[in-house]
């Protein structure tokens, strides 16, 4: 496996991730440091935004999602991966189903239940280990749900908000589909049909949402 790799999705040569690594591109920094500061800009930069979904190949391209505002937990893994990549830092896609306990009224509405899936988060390799952490849920969200916002320190998993503020259930992981060396789209989609066949428009086997 090559987790360093540009591929179609992870394309960091990019003028997008390019840009948006710069400031990174500096021998003073450790490869710990340079993702603790990339993990803070791809969580806060971007809006977590899991309603906006389409399966089309292009819009899982890490140049693509750059240029937007915002973006669902698949997509803003995918920034994030390019941007480790493209500083030499090993980074690869993970991804599993989790279960959503607030602020879920508008997902249940959308999707008819308040699982999401496929959920992506991100496996980086630092210090001879990989480790989990997740980019999806912005600062500025967070503090609408009264939840603390994920840190990553560089050393510790930091994948998982299991609690609120005031100690009620926020998330749990329902399953783990385990990591990918690229985007695995043929998977999302089938997983996504397989969940929320009601959501999709299946007369011509479009990839699309109806949301």
């Amino acid at each position: 496996m090559d987790y360093l790799k540009s591929t179609y999705y992870f394309d960091y040569e990019s003028d997008e991730i390019q840009e948006l690594i710069a400031e990174f591109k500096n021998d003073m920094l450790s490869d710990k440091e340079k993702t603790k500061r990339l993990y803070l800009k791809v969580r806060d930069c971007w809006r977590y935004d899991p309603y906006n979904l389409s399966f089309s190949k292009q819009n899982f391209k890490a140049s693509k999602i750059a240029r937007k505002s915002k973006g669902h937990c698949v997509e803003k893994s995918i920034i994030l991966i390019a941007c480790l990549r493209g500083l030499g830092i090993p980074a690869r896609l993970h991804l599993g189903k989790v279960k959503n306990h607030i602020g879920v009224e508008r997902l249940t509405e959308k999707f008819g239940t308040n699982e999401l899936t496929p959920h992506g988060m991100v496996n980086v390799f630092l210090n001879n280990k990989w480790l989990k952490l997740s980019p999806a849920f912005n600062k500025s969200m967070c503090r609408i749900c009264n939840v603390s916002p994920l840190e990553f320190d560089g050393e510790n998993n930091s994948f998982l908000q299991e609690f609120n503020n005031k100690g009620n259930l926020f998330m749990e992981y329902l399953d783990d589909y385990g990591h990918f060396e690229d985007v695995p789209l043929e998977f999302m989609i089938n997983n996504a049909k397989e969940h929320y066949p009601n959501i999709f428009d299946t007369k011509d086997n479009s990839t699309e949402f109806k949301l």
